[in-house]
């Protein structure tokens, strides 16, 4: 057998050849970009999600007084080098919320390798005596911390069972938030001896019968007005009809 020459070719079919060739190329070029770009997003997915490459480096943690960053960092739990991609933000957020001190938490990424977690802590605003320590709550009536001394520039309020969903401990935080500053300068204590009978105790040993919690505003207003009359009970349990004694 004689394998023919090139020159034995003609002419016009080998430019059909080569048409033909170019087209089979052009035809199988969408196809090969599509494969490139299918591999190349297999690379990065598997870099991100299950490699350490891209993994949490450091967590950052801001806006802590009353707890550390060590504290909020055990509390989110994520292990070094876990793929940043695949941490549960909002997980986390859970976690980190649940630290007493702590009314909320955001959770974000800060690539190539942070995570972020800015806390926003509970504020104070009065202390209930328990035993030899103090409970401090929040406006809400959470207990976030115990302490073994009562910090000077919370007010005290007196009820027997302090959280949040206790009647008692709603009522004073409503009384507290209704004080004028008057009021508020004098104060020694709030005390909740029941629904209907709450005390608002000034130094100099006076006593503001204040009633239950209703109208806390227009009870402040009155007692305040009368804090100049010679008495030691002014009584605003009914804010239209004072007792001066």
């Amino acid at each position: 057998m004689v394998r023919a020459g090139t020159d034995a070719v003609p002419p016009s079919a080998r430019r059909f050849m080569r048409r033909a060739r170019q087209r089979r190329l052009r035809a199988a070029l969408p196809w090969a970009s599509v494969g490139v770009v299918l591999v190349l997003a297999a690379l990065v997915t598997w870099v991100v999600y299950g490699t350490s490459l891209l993994g949490v480096g450091e967590l950052r943690v801001t806006g802590t007084a009353l707890t550390t960053p060590d504290q909020v960092r055990a509390a989110a739990g994520v292990p070094a080098g876990l793929p940043l991609a695949r941490v549960d933000l909002a997980e986390v957020r859970d976690r980190v919320a649940e630290l007493p001190p702590v009314e909320r938490a955001t959770v974000s990424r800060r690539w190539p390798g942070t995570l972020l977690v800015e806390v926003v802590e509970r504020t104070p605003v009065a202390v209930v005596p328990q035993g030899r320590q103090f409970a401090v709550v929040d406006g809400a009536g959470v207990v976030f911390r115990t302490l073994p001394q009562r910090p000077a520039e919370l007010p005290l309020a007196r009820v027997v069972s302090p959280g949040r969903d206790d009647a008692a401990t709603r009522a004073a935080l409503q009384v507290l938030a209704a004080l004028t500053p008057q009021l508020r300068e004098q104060l020694v204590e709030v005390a909740v001896e029941g629904p209907a009978r709450i005390l608002v105790k000034l130094r100099g040993g006076r006593t503001v019968v204040w009633g239950d919690s209703t109208r806390s505003d227009a009870k402040a207003t009155v007692a305040t007005a009368l804090l100049g009359r010679d008495s030691d009970t002014i009584d605003v349990s009914s804010p239209d009809v004072v007792t001066i004694r």
